[in-house]
């Protein structure tokens, strides 16, 4: 396990994040509270939102778009019509989403944490915390959040679509990832696996004491994972670090786990890059120059990224991805082409060629499907056979490698990714509130 130093914010870092809107509504001053003085976690900001109206404009699906401007109308009668709809499985979902739970107020603190970096050099990363108000959290969710480009996305600066499941008494603990939040000048090492899972982790373990110190310790004290995309695979990557390196119950940093939900995710990164280059085709076109800088930088690799990747998209990815400006949606239209060799270098486009196998072999090491590891935890997970960004067959590899494991597989015709992000946050929503019944005829 590695050790990790605690750092002085600085008042670089406040200056940085002084960007963030914070509405001015009625909280708890968690960081005037004498007892969390001097932990890990360090409060910058905090606001309460109310969701008794409906998600608040800074709210996002997986490629950018505000969840309002989807078009939905918050009624409590079941036969409520939508209006402005584009989809209306999105806004359904979306509708249902809102009429769980009765815990309508929502605290959000923004805070930063002490982790590392791929040169296991300390750097402090900031997240979200996210508890319903005037009670103590049921249990905490752990959340990875799926792929963001636009900083406006991280964590820290929006509502995170999974906050919904305040409402049913639970609390959330969000992480930016390197590369968002205070860190949005540094690159981000997009399924870097082993990373960004300690990193997720890391704010969790800064989170449980202050938790405590503040009184808003959650009454169980085993934790959920959960995360789509991006997050999908990543929480199956935390699931295995919790299982591996903070399953004793003698060491301080002991973390229990009580299910985990994964959905949509890029479980085995080699196999979806190499759909890319064998169908030619690259239906999330941004996922191309993510991927490779996320390899090269985050295993700091040897190889240049033009030798890789066309001219045309090479010289503009300062600007259309690390400036961090863009959303995904915005970048795919920027790059205006779903052809793989488009993108890609003749050489890029050689599976055979050197630099191509070094990067297949990064690749491998960054899938969870490649580890030597079953998940011990009780998993549920989702995934669209129509799904056009993540191929379902990282579901198929998942299942095949994890045959053994204790997962409920829920595959289906879903519609699109995004679409079935709103339906995996759904199903989420859906077997909490199952469970909790299910506790309930044993009280």
């Amino acid at each position: 396990m590695v050790m990790k130093k605690y750092i002085v914010i600085s008042l670089a870092f406040l200056l940085v994040f002084g960007s963030c809107r914070f509405r001015e509504e009625e909280f708890v001053d968690f960081s005037d509270i004498e007892a969390a003085k001097g932990l890990s976690f360090r409060v910058l900001g905090q606001h309460e939102t109310d969701l008794s109206n409906g998600f608040p404009d800074d709210c996002f699906l997986p490629d950018g778009t505000p969840v309002n401007a989807v078009g939905y109308s918050v009624e409590t009668d079941s036969s409520a019509v939508m209006k402005k709809t584009t989809s209306t499985t999105a806004t359904n979902i979306v509708q249902q989403l809102l009429k769980y739970g009765n815990q309508n107020r929502v605290i959000e603190i923004v805070g930063t944490y002490p982790s590392m970096t791929s040169d296991f050099d300390d750097i402090t990363l900031s997240g979200k915390v996210m508890l319903p108000k005037g009670r103590r959290p049921k249990r905490m969710i752990l959340v990875s959040h799926y792929t963001v480009c636009s900083n406006v996305e991280a964590p820290s600066n929006c509502f995170s679509l999974e906050g919904v499941l305040v409402k049913l008494g639970y609390g959330l603990i969000i992480p930016d990832y390197i590369g968002y939040g205070i860190t949005a000048n540094e690159v981000h090492p997009y399924l870097v696996m082993e990373l960004t899972a300690q990193n997720v982790l890391d704010m969790y373990l800064a989170v449980r004491p202050w938790l405590k110190a503040v009184g808003m310790e959650p009454e169980n004290d085993d934790i959920y994972l959960m995360g789509y995309s991006q997050g999908g695979a990543n929480t199956m990557a935390v699931e295995c670090l919790i299982e591996t390196e903070y399953s004793d119950p003698q060491d301080s940093e002991y973390v229990k786990i009580h299910r985990v939900f994964a959905g949509g995710g890029p479980y085995d990164v080699k196999a979806t890059y190499e759909r890319f280059v064998v169908t030619d085709t690259a239906s999330y076109p941004v996922a191309v120059p993510l991927v490779l800088q996320g390899m090269i930088k985050g295993n700091n690799l040897d190889i240049k990224m033009n030798d890789i990747m066309q001219d045309w998209i090479y010289n503009n990815l300062d600007e259309w991805i690390n400036s961090k400006k863009y959303t995904s949606g915005q970048i795919n239209k920027l790059i205006g082409t779903k052809v793989t060799h488009n993108i890609l270098t003749e050489m890029g486009m050689k599976q055979t060629s050197d630099k191509v196998a070094e990067l297949y072999k990064a690749m491998t090491i960054n899938s969870i499907t490649s580890y030597n590891w079953t998940p011990e935890a009780s998993v549920y997970m989702m995934h669209s056979m129509d799904d056009e960004t993540v191929p379902f067959t990282n579901a198929t590899n998942a299942k095949s490698k994890w045959k053994n494991a204790n997962i409920l597989y829920n595959f289906g015709h879903y519609g699109s990714h995004v679409q079935t992000a709103l339906r995996f946050i759904y199903s989420v929503q859906t077997l909490l509130e199952e469970e909790e019944k299910e506790m309930k005829k044993y009280e």
